[in-house]
C-alpha cells in the first residue's frame, strides 16, 4: 500500500498499489514525509493489521521452502532499494514479496565446529533438524569431514525422508549427491547436466565443448535412470526454455529440466531465449505439483552466494530480486490458507553498505564524501575478497560501476567469505507463527515437520485453538506430501 499525503493539512489519501510490493513513485524526502501525520497514520494502519492478523493454527497441506544462498539481512535491504530504484523510485520504502510475510524470526547459523558456517552444514540444519560439522551433508556432528569411516551410523534424515518413511511421500532414491541423503525427483529444474551423464558425453547445447561434456565416472546416465523409474507416470526431460514452455502441465506428472552443463547463469547474463528464469521454473513446478490433491513440498534455492564470493554486488542483488519475484509468483499460485511458505538463508556474507548516503542515493553509487586518502568510495563494500586491489600502496579511484564491477574489499582474498551473523526467516500460512524470536537454524526443519505432522511430531493435536478462541477441527491426516521439487541454482 502507498500512502500519499495531500497538501491539505491533516488529510491522507490512501492508494492501493497494484503490485502490493513497491511504493508509489517518490522524490527523495517527499513533502508528506516531513509531516508527523504521515508516519502516525502509517503506523496505526500497520498496528491494526497486526491486531487483526489471523492465526492459522492448522496443518499445512503444502510446504514451500525458499532458500536464498548467502542472503543475509544486508543483502535483502540492498536488494529492496535496488528493486525500487529499478522502478524509478527512491528505493528505501519499497517492499519485497518476502517483506510482506507476517512472521519473522532470526536464525543462528553457526555449525558445531565453525563460528562462521559453510553451506553444507547449514543445509543439514535446515533440512534435517540437527547442526553438523563443516563440509559434511546429511550427517550428525559425530561425522568428520574427509574421514569416511565416521559416516556410517551417523546419518540424519530430512523432513522429506521422514515423510517418505511414514508413507506420506513417495521418493525413489536416485542419487545421494543432494542434501540429507536423498535426491528429490518428482520435479527437478536447474543446472548440472554434465554431472548426470557418463564421462565424455557431448552436451546437447554445446556439443563441441570439451569442458562441458558428461563427467560421471560410474558410466551411469542418471537422466535415463530417472525416466526409467517413472515409466507410466507421464515423465519428461527438457534442457532448454522452449521445451520447458511446451510442457503441458495437465498431462505431465514428473519433470526434469537441466538447462546448463554446470551452474545456471547469473540473471544478469542469462540467455533469455535458451534459459528459463527462476520465476519460470518455480511457476512450472507449482503448476505440476499442485495437481496432487494430497499436497506437495517445494524447495527453491538461488545462488546469490556466488555473486558475493566474486565480490560483484550487482550479481548478488539482481539474483535476490529474481528470487523474490519467484516468491511472489509462488504466492499467486498457492493459497495462504493451506500452504506454509518459509523464506530464509543458509548464511550471510561480509557485505555491507553505508557511508552516510542521502535518501535515494543509487545503491551502487558513491558515498557523498571522500575517504581519508582523498579518494571516493562506493556505498557498497566487502570486508574481504578479490576487490582488494592496491597499486603502489593506493586503492583504485572509483569512476564507474557496471554489471561486472568488483566492489572494493578491506582484506585481500581470492574469494570473499561468508558472514557469521544471524539471517532472517520469513513465514506465512499454517503454523507460520512458530517462526518467531531468535532460533537455532535446525529449528526450521522441526517447525516444518510439525506443520505437516511428520516425525517426530505425528501426535500433533487434531484440535487446535485458532484466533478469537475458535476451534479448528481436523478430521484425520490432512497433509500428504507427494510432490517434491529441487531447484538447483548452485
Amino acid at each position: 500500500m502507498c500512502l500519499v499525503y495531500s497538501r491539505a493539512p491533516g488529510v491522507l489519501l490512501l492508494l492501493a498499489h497494484l503490485l502490493l510490493r513497491t511504493s508509489c513513485s517518490l522524490e527523495p524526502t517527499a513533502e508528506w514525509e516531513r509531516e508527523p501525520a504521515y508516519w502516525n497514520d502509517q503506523a496505526r494502519r500497520m498496528l491494526q493489521a497486526a491486531l487483526t492478523l489471523p492465526l492459522r493454527a492448522h496443518r499445512a497441506k503444502n510446504i514451500l521452502l525458499f532458500l536464498g544462498d548467502g542472503m543475509g539481512v544486508s543483502t535483502v535491504s540492498a536488494a529492496r532499494i535496488l528493486r525500487g530504484q529499478m522502478e524509478g523510485q527512491s528505493g528505501e520504502e519499497t517492499l519485497l514479496a518476502m517483506d510482506t510475510f507476517p512472521y519473522v524470526a532470526l536464525s543462528k547459523t553457526y555449525s558445531v565446529d565453525k563460528q562462521v558456517a559453510d553451506s553444507a552444514s547449514t543445509a543439514t540444519a535446515y533440512h534435517c533438524g540437527v547442526k553438523a560439522n563443516a563440509k559434511t551433508v546429511g550427517l550428525s556432528a559425530k561425522a568428520v569431514a574427509y574421514e569416511c569411516n565416521t559416516t556410517f551410523g551417523n546419518e540424519v534424515f530430512s523432513v522429506l525422508h521422514r515423510a517418505k518413511a511414514q508413507g506420506i511421500i513417495h521418493l525413489d532414491s536416485l542419487s545421494h549427491l543432494q542434501t540429507c541423503n536423498q535426491y528429490c525427483e518428482d520435479v527437478i529444474l536447474g543446472g548440472g547436466r554434465m554431472y548426470m551423464t557418463p564421462k565424455g558425453t557431448p552436451d546437447p547445447e554445446y556439443p563441441s565443448s570439451s569442458s562441458r561434456k558428461g563427467d560421471r565416472k560410474d558410466k551411469k546416465n542418471l537422466i535415463d535412470v530417472w525416466l526409467s523409474a517413472r515409466k507410466g507416470r507421464n515423465a519428461q526431460y527438457v534442457w532448454n526454455k522452449e521445451q520447458l514452455n511446451a510442457v503441458n502441465v495437465k498431462t505431465t506428472d514428473c519433470l526434469m529440466g537441466l538447462f546448463e552443463p554446470k551452474d545456471m547463469r547469473f540473471e544478469v547474463f542469462r540467455n533469455r531465449t535458451r534459459d528459463p528464469s527462476i520465476v519460470d521454473m518455480t511457476e512450472k513446478a507449482i503448476q505440476i505439483l499442485s495437481k496432487n490433491p494430497k499436497g506437495f513440498f517445494l524447495f527453491v534455492e538461488d545462488k546469490i552466494d556466488h555473486g558475493h564470493h566474486d565480490g560483484v554486488a550487482k550479481l548478488a542483488l539482481t539474483e535476490t530480486i529474481m528470487f523474490d519475484q519467484a516468491i511472489q509468483r509462488a504466492s499467486e499460485l498457492t493459497s495462504e490458507s493451506d500452504t506454509l511458505s518459509v523464506v530464509t538463508a543458509d548464511h550471510s556474507h561480509v557485505f555491507t553498505f553505508g557511508g552516510n548516503t542521502p535518501r535515494g542515493n543509487p545503491i551502487f553509487g558513491l558515498a557523498p564524501k571522500k575517504a581519508e586518502d582523498s579518494l571516493p568510495y562506493t556505498s557498497i563494500l566487502y570486508a574481504n575478497g578479490p576487490g582488494y586491489i592496491h597499486v603502489n600502496g593506493t586503492r583504485g579511484n572509483v569512476s564507474a560501476v557496471d554489471e561486472e564491477y568488483m566492489q572494493q574489499a578491506a582484506v585481500p582474498l581470492e574469494s570473499e567469505t561468508h558472514g557469521g551473523e544471524d539471517v532472517a526467516i520469513y513465514a506465512k500460512g499454517p503454523m507460520a507463527h512458530l517462526f518467531h524470536g531468535v532460533k537455532e537454524q535446525n529449528y526450521v526443519a522441526h517447525a516444518m515437520a510439525y506443520a505437516a505432522c511428520l516425525e517426530p511430531y505425528t501426535n500433533c493435536p487434531l484440535r487446535l485453538q485458532g484466533s478469537g478462541g475458535c476451534k479448528i477441527t481436523l478430521s484425520g491426516p490432512l497433509v500428504s506430501i507427494t510432490g517434491v521439487f529441487w531447484l538447483v541454482m548452485r
